[in-house]
């Protein structure tokens, strides 16, 4: 080390002092005067090197870092770093990169100017709060260094938000050409950051109705970003019903993602223009769009471009799993129910070795969102034919791979799949020779069992779980279609959804109460001929989608006696009649009322059939990472133990 220099004269000294000061976050000499972050400590800086904080928000960082290791070798040889590498599989991509990134901020801390920032303790609440669930399922303790009160610090002493970049660029808003109005829709292909910019500015521009909100994150780490259109976004509002839209379920049919970007700008535009049919629309429906399931499998394709994109390049997620057949098989369970008298088939739990099985965060995310808010209508978009498909997928005889295979509900998802088509120019054009031409004589829609036959999709999924009645609608023969084509598809298909969503209004809804006027969540809604229940929301409110015609409807809850009421719904009747149903308690003694209705059988992870309007923590991987009770160490541990010397007891729970 070389010797210090001398001392400078005082003139100089004087410079360097007036200097020093007026640096930013530098610290004055003079007592009282302190000009750096209060959440920050003197260093000397250094590239950041470590590959797994590559991705952070900052270039440099310091040691000793804040677990007082003094060099990369010792990091890189921590189990601290061990486990940040494999956090994404072993969480399953659950958190990430969020966890990672949080890591990174105490072990590689940033440096900046000198000074060492510290990372932000609200962010690090709010992030525990939210993956703390992801380690319990896997038997794991919360990683001692990512302690908020101990290695983080509060936003009023100058801390940093370590997630900034998975923020950055998607608040700020893009210019329109010059000239154009704010209703202006680009019709071009959306990568993910325009996208989720698109739907931001749309939400701010109708922030009285509208609001966008994440159900997750993809394996990935991207948001799966929705965006809700209600008189009271955020809130479920009594009878009010709920319809979903999603997209791009394959990364590598894109028409769907488009056309609900577009779709989202023109509901907050017409809106706002006084377009009556959609005031109408917004003020009476609660309406999630969900543009892209699923965005990674989008990348991949996208990165090959229209017209290039192979048949099935970026059509599965990044752990190569196909999504639409990734859900739970509940329909060979339902075929064994339908056989068994007396036998409840409707709301059927998720059995447990469903868990055993890979699950993609992107399903799990749509899973419990669903149990989440009580939807009534769903549509699923698809590419690759012209043709609406409904419930079920999967053959009543599962060695036959086309075999007409119909809900309890056949006629109304008939209703429900003609609303589509039958307004859709293409679907309804007469050439056998266009693209859909062999569903002509069947009306452009076919039960999509009858048309191939497959397990786990989503569609049997919302039939058998919830309350939810879902169709797939195949957009046009063209997967990945060039931009030229986007504003014709859109015209195709604006009515056709507009249709499709105010068919959420056909059927009845109402309330189901006491004498007293409380309201009986998952009372039990039942139609004499149709063998599918639904149940009512928390608020004790329901809707019942059924299509024209004289019903019985039974109303009964545990407790209390059933009520019956007979229903005629008109054949032009185009809004859902109100029938509200008061039920009596039941009797003191013994009874065996509503046999069936209480169920036994194994833990549902996402919360089951009593789950609805209420979310739940998933916990999908309890059954097979359990610790044994002779007292064994989890699944995980012979990993660590066997890449590092320290062995990390701070991760054991027990």
């Amino acid at each position: 080390m070389p010797p210090p220099p001398p001392p400078p004269p005082p003139l100089l000294l004087l410079t360097v002092l007036v200097v020093a000061a007026a640096r930013p976050g530098a610290m004055s000499l003079f007592p009282g005067e302190c000009h750096r972050p209060p959440a920050a400590d003197s260093a000397t800086c250094v590239d950041l090197q470590l590959r797994t904080c590559s991705d952070a928000a900052y270039n440099h960082t310091t040691f000793p870092n804040l677990l007082q290791h003094r060099s990369w070798e010792v990091v890189e040889a921590s189990s601290e770093y061990i486990l940040l590498s494999v956090l994404h599989q072993l969480l399953e991509g659950q958190c990430n990169p969020d966890l990672r990134l949080l890591g990174c901020a105490v072990l590689a801390p940033r440096c900046e100017g000198g000074w060492v920032r510290r990372p932000c303790r609200h962010i690090c609440e709010g992030l525990r709060e939210v993956c703390q669930p992801a380690f319990d399922a896997i038997d794991m303790a919360w990683p001692y260094f990512l302690d908020c009160h101990r290695y983080f610090t509060r936003e009023d002493e100058g801390c940093y938000d370590p997630l900034e970049k998975l923020r950055g660029g998607l608040e700020a808003d893009e210019a329109l050409p010059s000239g154009l109005p704010p209703t202006f829709i680009r019709f071009s292909h959306h990568s993910y950051a325009q996208m989720v910019r698109v739907l931001r500015r749309t939400a701010s521009r109708c922030a009285h109705v509208a609001r966008t909100y994440s159900i997750g994150r993809s394996f990935d780490g991207r948001e799966l970003l929705v965006i809700e259109f209600s008189s009271r976004p955020g809130q479920h509002e009594l009878m009010e019903p709920e319809v979903k839209l999603i997209g791009n379920i394959h990364g590598n049919e894109v028409a769907g993602r488009e056309m609900l970007i577009y779709l989202a700008q023109y509901l907050c535009s017409e809106y706002l223009l006084g377009n009556p049919r959609i005031q109408r629309l917004l003020n009476t429906t609660r309406i999630h769009l969900l543009p892209s399931m699923n965005p990674d499998g989008y990348e991949v394709a996208a990165a090959e471009g229209a017209g290039y994109n192979g048949w099935t390049s970026g059509r599965q997620n990044a752990q190569n799993l196909d999504l639409n057949r990734n859900f739970p098989d509940l329909t060979s369970e339902y075929y064994r129910l339908a056989e068994t008298r007396g036998a409840r088939s409707d709301h059927i739990p998720i059995p447990q070795h469903y868990w055993w099985g890979k699950v993609a965060p992107e399903t799990k995310a749509v899973m419990k969102w669903m149990q989440t808010i009580p939807f009534v209508l769903s549509a699923s978009l698809h590419g690759g034919d012209l043709v609406v498909s409904y419930p079920f997928d999967f053959s009543k005889h599962p060695q036959e791979e086309k075999m007409f295979s119909p809900t309890p509900d056949e006629k109304m998802f008939k209703l429900l799949s003609r609303a589509y088509a039958d307004v859709h120019p293409m679907m309804m054009d007469r050439s056998e020779n266009r693209c859909g031409g062999n569903f002509l004589k069947r009306g452009s829609i076919i039960n999509g069992a009858d048309w191939y036959s497959f397990t786990g999709g989503m569609s049997d999924f919302n039939y058998l779980h919830t309350n939810c009645f879902e169709i797939t609608v195949e957009l046009g023969c063209v997967k990945f279609p060039p931009e030229e084509a986007l504003y014709t598809l859109w015209q195709h298909n604006k009515e056709s959804l507009l249709n499709f969503m105010e068919m959420v209004h056909r059927g009845i809804k109402g309330v189901v109460t006491d004498k007293f006027g409380k309201p009986l969540k998952n009372a039990r809604i039942s139609v004499k001929g149709i063998r599918h229940d639904i149940t009512t929301a928390p608020d004790g409110d329901y809707w019942r989608l059924l299509p024209p015609g004289i019903h019985i409807v039974i109303v009964q809850a545990p407790g209390y006696a059933k009520v019956i009421k007979k229903v005629i719904i008109p054949t032009r009747m185009k809004r859902a009649g109100r029938v509200d149903f008061i039920l009596q308690p039941l009797g003191m003694g013994p009874k065996n009322f509503l046999h069936g209705l209480q169920r036994t059988g194994p833990h549902d992870p996402l919360g089951g059939a009593s789950s609805l309007g209420e979310a739940t923590e998933p916990d999908p991987l309890r059954a097979r990472r359990q610790p044994s009770a002779d007292g064994n160490k989890p699944w995980w541990w012979s990993y660590f133990t066997s890449l590092s010397t320290h062995r990390p007891r701070w991760l054991l729970k027990y």
